[in-house]
């Protein structure tokens, strides 16, 4: 490698590949490679004197003089540099409390998220710049007013997805058709859904912090955290490139992402910081939709027939006109046994005949046959009649069972509904209390 980069046409290539080494050996052992004479001579880049702050940085030794150079080159990339950089080797905590601010810039909703911002964001959330820098990004949030009627469904369908289409409470197990009617459902899934809410944000703000986020004290310097690849890949694009860094998604789009199941904890706890007015209102309709009083009269079908329910039993008419049903489709009427009374008027008529006139003997051989034939189909008729009856018996029977049983089904459901109503706004009072509480800064 040429000793003279200042005449060398290559020498941001060359600056460039040290750059990335010295970030390589940083991130492996927080050791500085030797930097060889001349490699931070590149005059009117801001690259050269920042490697060169950095690599003192890491040693403890003063930077000031390149920190200066490169700020009046380019300000806002020495910072963000500097910041993923000693963030990338466990060093964070040697940043100046002025980088961030002039590293991160400001956040809006009408803008998008930048690759650098959003570099920083993870980091500082996940304790690489201690304390000051989670605070630092709360602060910067809270700039941003993400209004509370802002997609309330959205933000809770990330916190507590794949919910059951249908809740099923305990008083409604024997009769499901009855939890899918939307009067009886909604209560019992809005229920349903703030304790699942409560669990969450409760998960999220639970003070046990995991082993892959906890800071650990190296050299001076917290120990590298989880997920570095946003750090790394803004690194290479501020080494390769000069232009701005590109822009990723919004921030709402960030904030909904870090609130799902699976995301690291310290990202979820601050995205429900800034989502707390949306899931607080959001829990609020919640637990009104709990304080619905049960209908007062409800239709269910029993038996294929639709039989109306009220407290005090079964709507008679339509009890009345569930039974005329069964009794007709059971009882179907049947017309006079010709055949039994053919059978039986031939035979008798063929005994007779024989009897009387003697030529006429052999017609006795069939008079018996065709008796019995008749008296066969009468007997199968009065069968059938009375399988019939045995059926219509037992099916009015079943309806009337079915019915009492759901009118008292209705009334447990009752009895429930009060007690989860006031379950309801428990669970908002323990709540709101977690929302207040907020991320911890340490």
């Amino acid at each position: 490698m040429s000793t003279d980069l200042t005449a060398n046409p290559h020498a941001r290539t060359e600056l460039r590949r040290y750059a990335k080494a010295l970030l390589a050996e940083l991130a492996a052992d927080a050791t500085c490679p030797p930097m060889p004479p001349g490699i931070t001579h590149v005059p009117d880049y801001w690259l050269a004197p920042a490697v060169e702050a950095l690599a003192l940085l890491t040693r403890g030794e003063d930077a000031l003089v390149p920190l200066g150079r490169a700020g009046r080159l380019d300000e806002r990339r020495t910072a963000l540099f500097l910041c993923l950089a000693l963030a990338s080797c466990g060093q964070g905590d040697r940043i100046h409390a002025s980088w961030l601010g002039i590293a991160f810039g400001e956040l809006s909703l009408e803008r998008q998220v930048t690759t650098g911002q959003r570099a920083l964001w993870v980091a500082a959330a996940r304790g690489a710049y201690g304390p000051a820098g989670k605070i630092f990004v709360l602060r910067k949030l809270d700039t941003v007013n993400v209004p509370s009627h802002c997609e309330p469904s959205r933000w809770l369908g990330s916190l507590i997805p794949h919910e059951p289409a249908t809740v099923v409470p305990p008083s409604l197990a024997d009769f499901p058709e009855l939890a899918e009617m939307p009067e009886l459902a909604q209560p019992v899934q809005a229920s349903a859904r703030l304790a699942r809410l409560l669990g969450r944000c409760a998960e999220i703000t639970s003070t046990q912090v995991g082993a892959a986020e906890s800071p650990v004290r190296r050299s001076g310097g917290a120990a590298p955290v989880q997920g570095e690849d946003e750090q790394s890949a803004v690194l290479r694009q501020l080494i390769d490139t000069d232009g701005p860094e590109p822009p990723t998604s919004s921030l709402t789009d960030h904030l909904i992402t870090d609130l799902r199941p699976g995301s690291a904890p310290s990202l979820a706890a601050l995205a429900l910081h800034v989502a707390a007015p949306i899931v607080r209102g959001a829990a609020e309709e919640l637990v009104k939709a709990t304080q619905v009083d049960p209908p007062e009269s409800v239709t269910i079908p029993l038996l294929g027939h639709r039989v109306v329910l009220r407290p005090e039993g079964p709507d008679p008419e339509s009890l009345a006109a569930a039974e005329g049903h069964i009794t007709g489709e059971g009882l179907p009427t049947r017309g006079r046994p010709w055949l039994a009374h053919v059978l039986l008027v031939l035979g008798v008529a063929a005994l007779l005949t024989a009897l009387l006139i003697p030529a006429a003997l052999p017609l006795a051989a069939p008079a018996p046959v065709l008796v019995l034939g008749g008296v066969q189909q009468l007997w199968r008729r009065r069968r059938r009649e009375r399988a019939d009856v045995e059926y219509v018996t037992a099916q009015l029977s079943e309806l009337r069972e079915l019915a009492d049983s759901a009118v008292w089904a209705l009334h447990e459901y009752a009895r429930e509904a009060e007690k989860r109503a006031q379950g309801a706004t428990s669970d908002l009072g323990e709540l709101t209390r977690l929302l207040r509480r907020g991320p911890r800064a340490g």
